[in-house]
């Protein structure tokens, strides 16, 4: 962890609420956190996602990677290993188990997720919300493929990996399908993307719809980003839990913004 976002970190800890909801006065906020954030997942699940994380870190192939966002801070080359990819890249089981509870709680009917990558956050979401349709975009081919085995592995038939880039096939797919219950967006970390994402997002979003935003503080320019999503007029509720942004866009809610210790 560099300074700067040691800083930030220490910042974070310093005024964040409590992780099991005290001090909390919104009953929204305090039932998400104390229900939805605590809550446990299916060991199956865990375990069958840890199976194939595993398989990728053993995994020696080296696949040409095509970034079209910024490029990976800790991997420097296109030319990367599976192994690496699957050491750096995917959410780790803590995050991976907020995904798969806030899948359960908001999914339905459909999951649009900006960054396949090795398909780890995808699997936890789709297996943890069956009934849900996840539409998830990869930019890259090489590992576009990888995620396909992947899901074919995990035996989950709800995924449908689309290859491209977000911003050419996510208009399309936002207006041919229902008002995602969730959307994980991940994948870009600069700022105009990411903002422009979020706005297309909130124009074909309802009062459902839950946006998660992965890497807040990766960079100033994340920063930046989310602090500029979090006014934005259609939301009513943002969470900060350092690593990820939550966004609610609920009628009837003042708009505040958490900080939530995670």
């Amino acid at each position: 962890m560099n300074f700067s976002l040691a800083v930030k970190y220490l910042n974070y800890i310093l005024f964040s609420r409590h992780s099991r909801g005290h001090g909390i006065h919104s009953p929204f906020v305090f039932n998400l956190v104390s229900r939805v954030f605590r809550n446990k997942v299916n060991p199956a699940i865990r375990f069958k996602v840890g199976q194939i994380r595993k398989k990728m870190i053993l995994d020696t192939r080296s696949i040409l990677v095509n970034d079209l966002g910024s490029r990976s801070g800790s991997l420097k080359t296109n030319l990367r290993k599976v192994s690496d990819i699957a050491r750096k890249s995917p959410v780790p089981w803590k995050y991976g188990k907020l995904l798969a509870n806030m899948a359960v709680e908001f999914g339905t009917p459909s999951i649009i997720e900006l960054g396949t990558s090795l398909g780890i956050s995808t699997m936890y979401m789709a297996a943890s919300c069956p009934d849900a349709k996840i539409w998830t975009i990869e930019g890259c081919q090489s590992t576009a493929e990888i995620a396909r085995q992947n899901f074919t592995d995990a035996a989950l038939s709800n995924i449908s990996i689309l290859e491209g880039q977000f911003e050419e096939i996510l208009p399309g797919l936002l207006t041919s399908v229902v008002s995602p219950g969730l959307v994980f967006i991940d994948g870009n970390h600069r700022k105009e993307p990411v903002i422009n994402y979020f706005n297309m997002i909130a124009e074909f979003s309802d009062r459902n719809t839950v946006v998660i935003i992965d890497d807040i503080n990766y960079s100033i320019e994340m920063s930046q980003a989310w602090n500029e999503i979090k006014l934005h007029e259609k939301v009513s509720v943002s969470i900060d839990i350092f690593r990820m942004g939550i966004l609610f866009f609920r009628e009837g809610i003042n708009h505040n913004h958490y900080i939530i210790r995670y």
